[in-house]
């Protein structure tokens, strides 16, 4: 294992290097492939998902924005489901993936801020009678395969307890290394004015006869796609 890391190691190295002049001294290269970046995400979405499965969540892969509608489609056809919960999205935009969920004959309900006990309460009978529920993640955790959510009025907490199935998106760029960088990156301001969740797997507890029981405290199954966006 060890000279497996040293490998990668190596080929980050070499990634970052600026070409050499050529042996038939020709000019040296105008610049190098700026590749380390991808390469880092690369190695962080692989770490990522590894762990995710790991727990128990379901890995749906490191896809493009076109692609993501594909697999939540997927996700959808295999629940045979009839109702979604889609949350405010944060880099991704959900609308393509809304309007092919409508299309395919699939009631689709935003969550929007409520100040009112009764108006929570609706929303979470709404979303306690939904098939599943999507949500944009704030950032991941790769060394444990745990993705972090704040709670916003427009993306409530309940929206990732409540129904029995979560599929969350998060953009490759906010696979963070571990739970430090990703405290850093959400910020203290925001960790204490809002409800942060830190979600690795789906819900599980053994109170109950000492038996794994899923999906008592949240979710029963958790499906996750990376989305690598154009611009990134």
């Amino acid at each position: 294992m060890a000279e497996f890391h040293k490998l990668i190691a190596n080929v980050r190295d070499a990634l970052e290097r600026r070409a050499v002049p050529t042996h038939n001294g020709a000019a040296e290269s105008a610049k190098a492939v700026p590749t380390y970046k991808a390469a880092r995400r690369v190695e962080l979405a692989s770490q990522f998902a590894r762990e995710l499965e790991a727990v128990g969540g379901h890995y749906l892969g490191t896809v493009t924005p076109k692609e993501m509608v594909a697999r939540v489609r997927g996700v959808a056809a295999a629940l045979n489901a009839q109702s979604v919960a889609v949350g405010t999205g944060l880099v991704i935009d959900p609308a393509p993936m809304m309007e092919a969920l409508k299309l395919a004959g699939i009631t689709v309900f935003r969550t929007a801020a409520v100040d009112d006990d009764a108006g929570r309460a609706e929303l979470r009978g709404k979303l306690a009678r939904c098939d599943f529920a999507v949500v944009e993640a704030d950032c991941a955790i790769a060394a444990t395969g745990t993705l972090a959510m704040v709670a916003t009025p427009e993306r409530p907490g309940s929206l990732t307890l409540v129904p029995p199935v979560n599929v969350i998106l998060v953009s490759a760029d906010l696979i963070l290394p571990d739970l430090a960088a990703a405290i850093s990156t959400i910020g203290s301001a925001t960790i204490a004015s809002h409800r942060l969740a830190l979600i690795t797997g789906p819900s599980r507890t053994a109170d109950i006869e000492k038996r794994i029981v899923l999906g008592v405290h949240g979710p029963r199954d958790i499906y996750v796609a990376v989305v690598w966006r154009g611009d990134d």
